[in-house]
C-alpha cells in the first residue's frame, strides 16, 4: 500500500470519530405490554448507545494496516499504534491518566534469552561427575536479572510442587529443600479444577512455593503425557527466541521469586541420569503422575547438580495508553472500573521467503478489541448520564509478551489501586459471524456475573459457559494480572452458538498468530457493533452498581488474592 493511501486512512480515521457516521442496526427493544389504547406508551429504548459499525471499521482499518508492522510492543509501528489511540482518547475528550499528565505509560521491558547452550552437570554420590547434553538431556533456562549465573547444589524431588490449601495439598510435606535445586514436574494434577490447575500450574507460583521453603533454584520436568503435548525436542527450536518481563526499580527483569529461578529442563533421558542412586523411583512418581490425583510422593536425590547459565539481555521501552472518564457520584467517583485490550501483536514474521506476507496485521487479535474499547468509550463521553464510578481505558503494551504491560500497570497502576473496583477485558473477538451469545470467563467467581446477564440481556444476548475448560482461558489474558491484585475481573469471547464454534475453531487453525489475520477476513461489523453493546452496558451497570463488586464466598481465586480486608473480600 502507498505512503499517500496509508496517510489518507490515518486522516479519515480520525475524522470519522469527530463527525458524525452511520449506525450499525441496534436490537430490537423488548416489546411492551399489550395495554388500552389511552394507556400505550412508547417503550423505553434498551440502551442508550448505539455503536456505529463504521467507527469500529475505520479503527480496525487503521491498527491493522500494514503501515503499523504488526505493532510488536517496543517498535515503531506499536508506538505508531499508542500514538493512535491517545489521539483517540483526545478526540474524545477523555482525561489524560497517564504519566506526567499525559496518556502514555511508560512501561520499561527487558528482552532475554540464552546465550550460547550454557552446561549442566550431575555429579553421584560416587562423586563421578556426568556432563549433561543440550538439547538431548537438558534445555537452559536464560535468566532476566542476570547475564552469568552459576548455582551448585544438592537436588529434591518434589513431585508437582504444589500447595493448595484448599484441598489439603502439600508437596512438600515432610521434605527440606533449603539451600537446595527443587526438581519439580511440569504442570498439575488433572483432577484440579481446569482453571484452578493454570494458577497452580504456573511457574510463577510454583517458584514462589519453592521459594518460601528457602529453595535456590527450578529445574523441570515434563510428565509423559505432557512430553507427548509438547515434545522435549520441540523447545530446542524456541531456545533463540527472546522473552520479555519489565524493569523493576533496580533497572533488572521484575520476576516473581526472584531468590528461586528457573534454571533448566529436563528430557526423560537427563531426568534418568539426575536420579541415579536416588531411593525413590522415577518410573513410579511417573507413573503416579499419569493419575488424576497425581499424589506423587517427592524424596531427596542422591546427586548434586551445577548449572551455568549465560543470557543475552536488552532493554527496551514501550508504554501502555491511559485514559480517564471521571464518575459523576462524589463518593462513588474514586472508584475505578478498568476497561482494558492489549494493542500489541506479533510484529513482522521471521525468514518468510521473498514475496510472502510477513506481517502480522492482528485485525481480530486484537485490533477488534482496542476498537471495541474506543467505542465503549465514545459511548460513555456522549451518554447524557455519565457513570457514577469513573471509567479508566487501559490499551496496554506486550500482551504477546506474557502479559507484560498489564502486569506492570497492576502493579503500578496509575489510579490508586485499592480504588480499582473491577475488570472487563477486551481481547480477541471472533467477529466472523452474528453471533448470538458471550462467555464470560471469570464472572461466576464474584458478583460481576450477576451484572453480566442483566446486561447482556438487556440487549438480548445469552450468556454461556465455557466450551473450553480445558484450556483454563480465565487465566491467560490481561484481566488476569489484575485477578492476581485481587480484583474481581471479567473477560469476555463472543460464544460458540449461531457458527460461532466453527468460526472460533477455523480462525484458530487458518488466521491466528498469522499474517491471514488481516482485513480481508470476512469480519462482521454490524457484530462488532453489537459485541460494544454488550460490554459498554456491562461496564455501566459496574459502575453505576451502589455495591463494589466482590469476589463470592468460598472462591479459589479470591481467597488467593483478596483475603480478608481485601476491598475486594467477600463480604
Amino acid at each position: 500500500m502507498s505512503f499517500m493511501r496509508r496517510a489518507a486512512l490515518a486522516s479519515a480515521a480520525l475524522l470519522l470519530v469527530a463527525q458524525p457516521v452511520l449506525a450499525a442496526t441496534p436490537p430490537k427493544p423488548v416489546a411492551a405490554q399489550k395495554v388500552a389504547p389511552k394507556a400505550v406508551k412508547k417503550a423505553a429504548p434498551v440502551s442508550d448507545f448505539t455503536p456505529s459499525a463504521e467507527i469500529i471499521k475505520t479503527h480496525m482499518a487503521f491498527l491493522a494496516d500494514d503501515l503499523l508492522e504488526g505493532r510488536e510492543a517496543g517498535t515503531r509501528g506499536y508506538d505508531i499504534a499508542a500514538n493512535y489511540v491517545a489521539a483517540q482518547y483526545a478526540l474524545l475528550g477523555v482525561k489524560p491518566a497517564g504519566d506526567n499528565g499525559s496518556y502514555l505509560q511508560r512501561v520499561p521491558l527487558i528482552s532475554f534469552r540464552p546465550a550460547g547452550d550454557g552446561a549442566m552437570t550431575v555429579t553421584g554420590p560416587d562423586g563421578q561427575t556426568v556432563a549433561l547434553t543440550f538439547g538431548e538431556d537438558f534445555l537452559p533456562t536464560p535468566q532476566a536479572q542476570a547475564a552469568d549465573l552459576t548455582v551448585e547444589a544438592p537436588v529434591v524431588f518434589v513431585g508437582y510442587g504444589v500447595v493448595d490449601a484448599t484441598r489439603n495439598r502439600d508437596d512438600y510435606a515432610g521434605l527440606d529443600v533449603k539451600g537446595k535445586i527443587v526438581v519439580m514436574l511440569g504442570g498439575a494434577p488433572a483432577s484440579i479444577q481446569t482453571e484452578e490447575r493454570a494458577h497452580l500450574s504456573s511457574p510463577n507460583t510454583k517458584r514462589a512455593e519453592a521459594e518460601k521453603r528457602g529453595a535456590i533454584g527450578v529445574i523441570t520436568l515434563s510428565t509423559p503425557s505432557g512430553e507427548k503435548r509438547r515434545p522435549f525436542k520441540a523447545g530446542v527450536a524456541g531456545m533463540k527466541s527472546w522473552r520479555v518481563v519489565w524493569r523493576n526499580a533496580q533497572d533488572v527483569g521484575a520476576i516473581r521469586a526472584a531468590g528461586t529461578p528457573s534454571l533448566a529442563s529436563l528430557s526423560q533421558a537427563g531426568a534418568a541420569k539426575l536420579f541415579a542412586g536416588a531411593a525413590g523411583s522415577l518410573e513410579t512418581a511417573m507413573a503416579e503422575a499419569e493419575k488424576p490425583e497425581g499424589a506423587v510422593k517427592g524424596f531427596n536425590l542422591a546427586t548434586k547438580v551445577k548449572i551455568e547459565l549465560k543470557t543475552e539481555i536488552q532493554k527496551s521501552e514501550s508504554s501502555n495508553v491511559v485514559g480517564m472518564i471521571e464518575g459523576s457520584d462524589p463518593t462513588l467517583k474514586a472508584q475505578t472500573i478498568i476497561l482494558s485490550a492489549h494493542l500489541d501483536h506479533i510484529g513482522i514474521k521471521p525468514n518468510a521467503k521473498p514475496g510472502e506476507d510477513a506481517i502480522n496485521n492482528g485485525a481480530l487479535d486484537n485490533a477488534s478489541g482496542i476498537a471495541t474499547l474506543l467505542e465503549v468509550a465514545r459511548g460513555f463521553k456522549n451518554s447524557k448520564v455519565r457513570p457514577k464510578r469513573s471509567i479508566v481505558l487501559l490499551a496496554v503494551t506486550a500482551e504477546e509478551k506474557g502479559l507484560v504491560g498489564s502486569d506492570y500497570f497492576a502493579v503500578h497502576p496509575t489510579v490508586k489501586k485499592a480504588d480499582i473496583a473491577a475488570n472487563v477485558n477486551l481481547d480477541m473477538p471472533v467477529l466472523l459471524y452474528p453471533f448470538s451469545d458471550v462467555i464470560a470467563f471469570g464472572s461466576d467467581r464474584s458478583t460481576i456475573g450477576e451484572v453480566v446477564k442483566h446486561a447482556a440481556g438487556r440487549v438480548g444476548i445469552g450468556v454461556s459457559p465455557d466450551p473450553l475448560p480445558e484450556e483454563g482461558l480465565f487465566t491467560r489474558s490481561d484481566h488476569y494480572r489484575f485477578v492476581e491484585q485481587g480484583v474481581p475481573s471479567v473477560f469476555l469471547m463472543t460464544g460458540f452458538q449461531n457458527g460461532g464454534e466453527k468460526a472460533f475453531t477455523t480462525f484458530l487453525k487458518t488466521n491466528y498468530h498469522n499474517p491471514a489475520d488481516d482485513l480481508k477476513q470476512p469480519i462482521d461489523y454490524t457484530a462488532a457493533a453489537r459485541f460494544a453493546l454488550v460490554n459498554y452496558e456491562i461496564a455501566r451497570e459496574l459502575a453505576n452498581t451502589p455495591v463494589r463488586p466482590t469476589w463470592k464466598k468460598g472462591d479459589f481465586f479470591g481467597a488467593a488474592f483478596a483475603p480478608a480486608g481485601h476491598p475486594s473480600a467477600a463480604k
